[in-house]
């Protein structure tokens, strides 16, 4: 069969599964549609837990990362595991105890106000705004390369498959999605790199070739002074090494893990489960399942930097591989003779700054789909993971919609505008506002703020580490903090973040954009969420101290939901 044969076999089979699933799976009542009832086992909400997690950021862009970039690229892969333990270990169990059904619910009823709650649905939409536009986009993009359309086309498509299922199934039509997404990722993404490894260093577990010899070609050398050796001869830095400032590398990795630990739908899937004990064992599959891919990433990645500098550069044009031309097709990649010597030149900086000429091009974002091609690997197993590119894409793109979608019909529209809302009426808004929230986000795939899927997603989370991370934390740990701290706390961490995000990723209008040397004590729009994080930790406690303190109940409440008994079903 030809390549496109297999790629419409495999990823016709996987959206079957999810679809016909989604429709076993359609929520009947707001319980289902907003915690899958609340009796999800736990290696199940694990498994769903960790494709949730396995973001296209994750799945394409990690790995893009770190082949470019090298060190600097590790920066998502420690933030985001860092931010997962710091999550199930500071946040889950608690809010679970809690018994309330979204962050919003836990953030309304701790600190005791309506406005409060209204905050934390501003901050939600925000964060899940942004960072389901970075899924969209990568949707596009895999779509876009499979069959060879635009990225247009291939954002609109995701959007449909997105808002059919996660609209018509909510929490429990998505959970049980994700399990079947989970599955495929994992072996989309593991199977390639067993194949490669054993073609570029002959072992069959891609870590030990990673830490072992590279010997393709009749080479016997460290593969790691492999990567080095090419990256120094072509003029750039050696992948071990990293090119980010000390403070923008630690602010970065810093709102990685903060934000993690704050993402709303990320929390939400652990209030599926029965109850506390649930929620810890959970978390330890979380962990496992998502090890798997996490420890597979940065072989990956470096596998694929070898591949691209052996397979291209210096290669005569038409000599070069039959899927570069497939990737300049659809825009992942292009090429300008600039010397006229009809040879493929891939230079770094030090040597542009000897007078050479970059004439090849490309995301990062399209290393992980092209590394099979590069490393020769059977047609299905190309197939393969293109599917999991879709599913990583597809199965957080649903975990945001669900979110965003009770944030406005549970917090907003029962909680605070019509408390007489019935659950088939609260059901319809959900719909009507995944709808809406899919055409914005949509639009955004198609315009990013950044090219890069993992970058615009990196907002997200700094996002999330200035609003949400230090309003739980505080909430509870704290019995001091009253709610006029932690909606200032709020308000001013969110706000200084996304003012400096916007001023250096967009040209505003009589203003214009902010340029690298402006940046606040050198830390990129990446990491700013980690000073916003501290604004918000300041903000609170200074204005919690200086005015009365919570209600007795409720400093009662955050004293009961510490202590190490299980909690009964969520409510809503």
């Amino acid at each position: 069969m030809s390549q496109n044969a297999w790629n419409f076999l495999f990823i016709g089979l996987s959206f079957a599964a999810y679809i016909i699933i989604a429709i076993r799976s359609r929520a009947g009542s707001t319980k289902e549609y907003y915690t899958a009832g609340g009796g999800v086992s736990p290696i199940t909400n694990g498994m769903a837990t960790a494709a949730d997690w396995m973001s296209a950021a994750t799945f394409i862009s990690m790995a893009g990362s770190l082949a470019v970039s090298g060190y600097d690229g590790s920066r998502f892969l420690m933030g985001w595991t860092g931010g997962f333990v710091l999550l199930t270990v500071l946040m889950v169990p608690f809010l679970r105890k809690f018994g309330k059904a979204t962050v919003p619910d836990f953030v309304g009823d701790r600190y005791y106000s309506q406005t409060a709650r209204l905050v934390a649905v501003v901050c939600a939409i925000f964060i899940c705004m942004t960072y389901i536009m970075g899924q969209m986009n990568g949707v596009g993009i895999v779509f876009s390369q499979l069959f060879g359309i635009s990225l247009t086309e291939g954002v609109l498509i995701g959007s449909a498959i997105v808002f059919f299922y996660a609209g018509l199934g909510g929490m429990k039509g998505i959970t049980y999605t994700q399990v079947a997404q989970y599955i495929v990722m994992a072996f989309a993404y593991t199977l390639p790199a067993i194949f490669i490894a054993l073609t570029l260093t002959g072992n069959v577990i891609p870590q030990l070739g990673f830490i072992g010899n590279y010997t393709a070609g009749g080479e016997s050398v460290p593969f790691l002074e492999k990567i080095n050796n090419i990256n120094a001869q072509l003029g750039f830095a050696k992948y071990t090494d990293g090119s980010l400032s000390t403070i923008d590398m630690f602010c970065i990795t810093a709102a990685l893990m903060c934000g993690t630990a704050g993402l709303p739908h990320v929390i939400v899937r652990f209030f599926t489960v029965k109850d506390v004990k649930a929620v810890r064992k959970s978390a330890y599959w979380t962990l496992s399942f998502i090890a798997l891919i996490y420890l597979t990433a940065p072989t990956v990645g470096s596998f694929a930097r070898v591949n691209l500098i052996e397979s291209l550069h210096n290669t005569p044009y038409a000599e070069a591989p039959a899927w570069m031309k497939d990737f300049e097709k659809t825009g992942q990649m292009a090429w300008e003779d600039k010397n006229g010597d009809d040879k493929i030149q891939h230079w770094g900086p030090d040597k542009i700054a000897e007078g050479n000429e970059n004439e090849l091009t490309y995301g990062a974002d399209m290393m992980v789909m092209a590394n099979p091609y590069m490393g020769g690997t059977p047609k299905w197993v190309i197939a393969l993971l293109m599917a999991g590119c879709i599913a990583a894409a597809l199965s957080t793109a649903a975990g945001l919609l669900l979110v965003l979608s009770t944030a406005i019909s549970h917090d907003l529209m029962k909680k605070i505008i019509n408390p007489d809302l019935t659950d088939k009426e609260e059901i319809k808004w959900a719909r009507i506002a995944s709808f809406g929230a899919l055409v914005v986000a949509s639009w955004f795939g198609i315009n990013p703020p950044s090219a890069f899927v993992a970058k615009t997603v990196a907002f997200a989370f700094g996002l999330a580490a200035s609003s949400f991370f230090p309003t739980l934390l505080m909430g509870i740990f704290s019995k001091r903090i009253n709610k006029q701290g932690g909606i200032a706390g709020m308000i001013c961490g969110i706000t200084f973040t996304l003012l400096y995000i916007v001023y250096f990723q967009f040209n505003i209008p009589f203003i214009g954009k902010g340029t690298p040397d402006q940046h606040l004590l050198g830390i990129s729009p990446e990491g700013i969420g980690f000073v916003g994080m501290l604004i918000n930790f300041s903000v609170a406690f200074i204005v919690s101290y200086l005015t009365p303190a919570p209600p007795q109940e409720v400093q009662d409440m955050v004293e009961r939901i510490r202590l190490p008994n299980d909690a009964g079903e969520a409510t809503h």
